[in-house]
């Protein structure tokens, strides 16, 4: 009998289904304690008794009055929240997300919740309230403890030491747990606090007339001291609060010198408590007028989704995307909804934040990694009591607790940053805010210059809405691209290090016009492989079955995978020869050599080693924004949405590398990185060029790039996937298998994926070993399931569970490894 509508009766027992964020794989009932059953509520957290003498924070998912059958429940310890933090909408979302992707609602909880919900722990005693005991059978020292327990139900190790003035408790307490009158377990204490921030004020007394002219006369052999005291007086009359810093910093004076107007008690210090989120001080702003093109596709859109709840918006690069956006963003905002702004990466929501909030100030958040748990905290609950009606955010944004959405808006939806691999929950965050749009009954709208093949086809096949902005904003003409020969410039000897000579006159053109230059090589580090001349050893890391790759700046060799590090090979571990090649280039090597052939250009870098800092994403784009920056090499991260007025030339510096990859989605994936990195140039009045190095310059995806034909492309990867029976034509299941033995993973894959076949025959593939068969010391095997999209997809994943299930009740297999990625390219 589930009460997330009825009204708590006092005379019933209560029970309430609480989640862990472990994963198990279902939920754990719990008892209430009367004097906690006025409290009870869905969607708030709890602390409860798990394992052997530990407690853990679970969140309450159901409420009943129907007593487990098979053992007796425990007992609720604490309830933490006042009111629920999460809402029925996002409980929903769990279980179809614990469903549809095979996750347990333990693992979504641990994705959703920011760390600072998911409290810490310190060695504590607590006093079991059920015990019956007799206090004259106990000793001094335990009477003592029990004394201040009942006073104080939970004791930390330090307090109890300093109530018995002693340091050896543990006799004292393991005789107490005997008795099962306390429990040895964690205190539970919660990490987020208020941030607070010194302010100052003017001791009241100084009010008086009087008394401040005597002040001042006192002050005048002090006149440092004078100084700070005018100035805040000053301030004082233009703000309510003068923070501590800002008057020391304005007065240019030392801490000492203020700290003497504390000691003579004429300032006194408040804390007051602050916001952690970058405040703006910017004005409201007003949209840029659309043009008839634009207003037509906003009208178009709001047509569509009278009929459909999925809108997808083809426009092309630089064709005014973000407008479009934002104008549909107004209507839904003066409707009093709010609104879920989805981009793939953290660098573009450094732009986009800047250009909304001059538009819309302070109702829009920010939600992405680089926010400490404390900063994610507060945009949580600024979105559950409404203060931000726009969130911008990643794809965890999802996971936030809106209550009333109307819009979702996935920006560069084609992107494979939506996905999460590892942990689990290994959802998509485009389909997962599709159906979130659904349960809020809101509209999704999908917008790309480059489509993902299955989003295309829905809106083909009817499913979604479609329409089209196939024009750059303004008139603006889209870039000339051109495919420049590798080998032929290597056979006529003209390459300078990897760059063409065509490439070098176009960059050098561009600097002499005060004009900016993208460089793009999809690789980072310095040297992705180093091999003996000798004897062809190349290192490897020690954990995983891959090459190290060489980063000058550190002078180490790192594994991208694992992270492992070591220092720079001088000779061949091997065969001791010193003769070590260098094999291929990434951003770092690229960055240096540009350095040399331009030695007065300002170069800069734009990938994972070089945005770690918190800030440094902002700071490299403003920097480049402001051409302080003349050329900017960059991993995927520049092909994302980036908007720069006075880009005029990209250059990719091997397109090769993504056509070789052996994926389905390769062509799919190099046409829409080559696309997306060519939009960033001409974006203004100036006409952008495109040159891409390729040893392959007839390939069809470079013809279709330079074409600029995204229908001749999907039309050719469409027939190309039916015949191969490939998404969108089949649903697509991965089980990926470790082991640190490999004998014993073969024996273990072979047994599953005999089981599975037994169920889908001819649908079953592998198990094989991946590109890469050994990742931080565990090997891998996957096996794929390719399901016909007449066979329901419900039921292999219900059987699939159940193989596991079964596969796992084998001793032998239980070192074994089994992860399920649904829909996993």
């Amino acid at each position: 009998m589930s009460l997330l509508n009825k009204k708590i009766n006092s005379s019933d027992t209560y029970f309430v289904e609480v989640v862990l964020p472990l994963a198990l794989p279902k939920t754990l009932t719990y008892r209430v304690p009367s004097n906690l059953q006025d409290n009870l509520a869905i969607g708030k957290r709890v602390v409860v008794p798990f394992r052997s003498k530990q407690f853990y924070t679970g969140l309450i998912v159901d409420i009943h009055t129907q007593a487990p059958t098979d053992y007796e429940s425990k007992y609720l310890v604490e309830i933490l929240d006042n009111k629920p933090l999460i809402n029925n909408i996002q409980l929903l979302l769990w279980k179809w997300l614990s469903s549809y992707y095979l996750s347990t609602l333990g693992e979504i909880m641990n994705a959703a919740l920011p760390a600072s919900f998911k409290l810490t722990g310190e060695s504590a005693i607590i006093l079991n309230k059920e015990a019956v005991y007799d206090k004259a059978e106990l000793t001094d020292d335990e009477f003592l403890l029990v004394d201040a327990l009942e006073i104080q139900p939970t004791l930390r190790i330090s307090d109890a030491q300093r109530i018995l003035q002693k340091t050896g408790l543990i006799p004292i307490v393991n005789a107490l747990i005997t008795k099962h009158i306390v429990f040895m377990a964690e205190d539970v204490v919660e990490k987020v606090k208020p941030l607070m921030k010194k302010y100052v004020r003017l001791n009241p007394i100084y009010e008086q007339p009087d008394l401040r002219k005597n002040l001042f006369q006192t002050l005048e052999k002090a006149p440092k001291q004078l100084d700070i005291l005018l100035l805040f007086l000053q301030l004082k009359q233009h703000q309510a609060a003068i923070s501590q810093q800002e008057l020391v910093s304005k007065a240019n004076v030392s801490i000492s010198t203020f700290k003497s107007l504390l000691d003579k008690d004429i300032f006194q210090i408040y804390e007051k408590k602050i916001s952690r989120l970058d405040g703006v001080d910017e004005d409201v702003d007003l949209i840029n007028q659309l043009s008839e093109k634009q207003e037509n596709v906003v009208d178009n859109i709001n047509e569509k989704f009278k009929e459909k709840q999925v809108v997808l918006l083809h426009g092309v690069t630089a064709s005014g995307k973000t407008h479009v956006f934002i104008k549909l963003m107004e209507s839904y905002l003066q409707s009093n909804k709010q609104v879920l702004y989805l981009l793939p990466e953290i660098a573009l929501t450094t732009q986009i934040i800047n250009r909304l909030r001059k538009i819309f100030g302070q109702k829009i958040g920010v939600y992405h990694s680089k926010f400490n748990d404390q900063e994610k905290a507060e945009i949580w609950h600024k979105v559950l009591d409404g203060s931000y009606q726009i969130v911008i955010g990643v794809r965890s944004a999802v996971f936030l607790p809106f209550s009333k959405l109307g819009l979702v808006i996935v920006d560069e939806e084609h992107e494979p940053s939506y996905k999460q691999y590892d942990p689990a929950p290994r959802y998509h965050a485009r389909d997962t805010a599709i159906y979130l749009a659904h349960l809020h009954q809101a509209k999704t709208l999908l917008g790309s210059a480059t489509p993902s093949l299955e989003s295309y086809h829905h809106a083909q096949m009817g499913k979604y809405g479609l329409v089209t902005l196939l024009e750059r904003h303004g008139n603006i003409q889209l870039p000339q691209i051109t495919a420049v020969s590798i080998t032929e410039e290597m056979q006529k000897k003209t390459m300078q290090e990897h760059f063409t000579a065509r490439l070098v006159d176009e960059i050098t053109n561009r600097l002499h016009k005060k004009e900016q230059v993208i460089l793009f090589q999809n690789r980072r580090g310095y040297v992705p492989v180093l091999i003996c001349k000798t004897c062809a050893h190349t290192p490897k890391c020690v954990y995983c079955d891959v090459s190290l790759t060489y980063h000058k700046s550190t002078g180490m060799l790192h594994c991208h995978y694992c992270g492992y590090r070591k220092p720079m090979i001088q000779q061949c571990v091997v065969c001791a020869s010193t003769y070590i090649e260098q094999k291929g280039f990434g951003t770092e090597k690229i960055a240096e050599d540009l350095s040399y052939i331009f030695p007065d250009a300002r170069i800069a870098r734009l990938d994972q080693d070089s945005t770690r800092k918190k800030h440094a994403f902002k700071n490299i784009i403003q920097d480049f924004e402001t051409h302080q920056i003349d050329i900017l090499v960059g991993t995927q991260m520049v092909t994302k949405g980036l908007d720069f007025a006075n880009v005029t030339l990209i250059g990719v510096i091997n397109a090769d590398t993504l056509l070789r990859f052996p994926d389905f989605r390769a062509f799919e994936r190099s046409f829409q990185m080559l696309t997306q990195v060519s939009g960033r140039a001409g974006r203004r009045e100036k006409i952008g060029q495109v040159l891409i190095q390729t040893h392959s310059p007839e390939h069809p995806i470079i013809k279709a790039v330079i074409e600029q034909d995204y229908a001749t492309f999907y039309a050719n990867e469409e027939a190309e996937r039916k015949s191969f029976h490939y998404p969108p034509f089949c649903r697509m299941i991965r089980i990926v298998m470790k082991h640190k033995d490999v004998g014993v993973l073969n024996i273990a894959a072979n047994e599953l994926a005999k089981k599975i076949r037994n169920y889908l025959d001819k649908a079953v593939l592998g198990p094989e070993f991946p590109l890469i068969t050994k990742i931080k010391n565990y090997y891998i095997k996957t096996i794929i399931l390719k399901i016909p999209l007449d066979k329901s997809v419900i039921k292999v994943k219900q059987m699939l569970q159940q193989q596991i299930t079964d596969f796992y009740e084998q001793k032998v297999n239980r070192s074994v490894v089994v992860q399920v990625d649904v829909d996993p390219y």
